[in-house]
């Protein structure tokens, strides 16, 4: 049985708290009708109201350290080393439409470097967790990514473009289209699940073998990169394999695949 450290501890009991909050508003989106006032008001206040207590409790926990969220922005602590980088639902469109597929995720940075992460699945309790150096995990069974070493064995996640109303914009969507024919040509099938944070989890879990995306905030994906790479799996920037967390864009795959599907996505962009 794996032993979570006290900083686990802390993440996971601030997650299961929030994740109350969203069970019960999930239940009420379910039984409403569904238009664009209500349902989309509604999961702004339960983004919020989970974002709150996340920080409560976090900062409960570690009363000194700086936050990144994706509703209140940067809040400066008087440890400016350590940050929590916390999206509070990821998934919110799967969350308006009653589709159980979100997750809280949170992620801490220590000197710039992600050292430990958390996502939480609340409708099938499932956590996701891990700690640099000590390995990724879903509650207490220790993870690893797929085997797999043929992409047209592979079952691919990935994620859409979503604003398309500029030059840059439409020219960044139809390279991801190119991509995806290429990509949907090599594999086995192609998932998009929306939750990028959930995706990568799946990819530390080997659910999928791999996943890639553009455009992403650090609070997507920073927890979800942590545990691909505790899992044994690499996640880069696709176009060039720096950082993500400098470009927003992600590449996550095991060892076998990510060089091919790296190439693959550089050619058809």
């Amino acid at each position: 049985m794996a032993t979570r450290s006290a900083l686990i501890n802390v993440m996971s009991r601030a997650a299961d708290k929030a994740a109350r909050g969203l069970r019960r508003d999930f239940g009420e989106v379910e039984q409403l009708q569904v238009s664009v006032k209500g349902p989309g008001n509604f999961v702004s206040t339960a983004d919020h109201k989970a974002e709150k207590v996340l920080r409560q409790e976090l900062q409960h926990g570690r009363p000194d350290y700086s936050f990144l969220m994706e509703e209140s922005g940067a809040i400066a602590g008087s440890d400016t080393e350590h940050r929590w980088i916390v999206d509070p639902l990821d998934g919110t469109t799967n969350f308006l439409h009653g589709l159980p597929h979100f997750c809280i995720s949170i992620a801490l940075e220590r000197a710039g470097e992600i050292v430990a992460g958390v996502v939480f699945d609340p409708i099938k309790d499932e956590l996701f967790w891990a700690e640099k150096g000590i390995g990724a995990y879903l509650n207490d069974r220790r993870l690893r990514v797929s085997s797999r070493r043929q992409l047209s064995n592979a079952l691919v996640a990935t994620g859409t473009p979503y604003d398309a109303g500029t030059a840059d914009s439409r020219r960044g969507s139809k390279r991801y289209l190119a991509q995806l024919e290429s990509v949907m040509n090599s594999v086995a099938d192609i998932r998009r699940m929306g939750a990028a944070a959930l995706d990568l989890a799946y990819v530390a879990a080997g659910r999928f073998d791999a996943y890639w995306e553009y455009g992403l905030s650090s609070w997507d994906f920073a927890a979800g990169m942590l545990l691909v790479r505790e899992a044994g799996g690499y996640v880069s920037d696709p176009e060039n394999g720096g950082d993500p967390l400098a470009s927003g864009n992600v590449l996550a795959a095991n060892d076998h695949l990510h060089s091919p599907l790296q190439s693959m996505l550089a050619q058809a962009s």
